[in-house]
């Protein structure tokens, strides 16, 4: 029989594994366009534990406050726009307007549904193509992905980006910074848990009393561990 996992009893929203939103300082979103240009000024800059880089809050000229990452070189007092072909490092405008080999973050997936892609501290992509009906920008990793013209993206690179610079040393250290996000600190190996938490636990030896191979993939989540309709297994010749 299928066993709840560790990974999925995280989604069942007790209090044990609940995310403490109520330490996160505000959700980053867009303003909401009331018209063609929206000139904003950067009225503070603010850490968040639930985020790696920090944040700015922005007051726009229709009194909306809109909580954005931070760019490099951002300061208190700055101006910003969200709208318009002005491409000054803050600014957020659509990738279309967005010059060929800047580099964009926090970047829409799809219009109007505020920015999904590259909001980590350092984070940033290169817009290296414009075709006929997409922008193309490639991400850190190297990967290239397609997006709507129409969605915006902020120019510069996220701020922070020595923040995994420094050594935690400590395993407290790396205990608080995870839980801060709803993290867990250490993943225990199957082999090592009870029968009843997964299905390579109980034994006292260090080995998998079964087959790590799962031979139907309609078989329950829970037994759904190791590999999946693996075509070979064991030490190559």
């Amino acid at each position: 029989m299928g066993k709840r996992l560790i990974t999925q009893r995280r989604g069942k929203g007790s209090p044990r594994y609940k995310s403490p939103s109520h330490r996160y300082f505000g959700e980053i979103r867009y303003p909401i366009k009331s018209k063609e240009i929206l000139q904003g000024e950067v009225i503070d800059i603010v850490n968040s534990v639930g985020h790696s880089a920090p944040l700015m809050i922005v007051k726009y000229e229709d009194d909306q406050m809109c909580l954005l990452p931070a760019p490099m070189g951002i300061k208190v007092g700055q101006t910003v726009f969200y709208g318009g072909k002005d491409s000054s490092v803050g600014n957020a405008i659509a990738l279309k307007d967005i010059p060929i080999g800047a580099r964009v973050f926090n970047i829409e997936k799809v219009p109007g549904q505020n920015g999904k892609l590259l909001r980590a501290a350092g984070a940033s992509g290169i817009l290296v193509a414009k075709e006929k009906k997409n922008i193309v920008i490639k991400m850190p990793s190297k990967r290239q992905i397609k997006l709507n013209p129409e969605c915006y993206a902020s120019l510069g690179v996220v701020a922070g980006v020595g923040v995994k610079n420094k050594p935690l040393i400590k395993a407290g250290n790396s205990y608080h910074k995870r839980k801060a996000k709803n993290k867990l600190v250490s993943k225990v190996k199957g082999v090592a848990m009870n029968a009843v938490d997964h299905p390579h636990g109980g034994t006292h030896r260090r080995h998998r009393p079964t087959s790590t191979t799962v031979r139907r993939k309609g078989r329950s989540p829970g037994q759904k561990v190791g590999m999946l309709s693996a075509k070979k297994s064991g030490r190559g010749k």
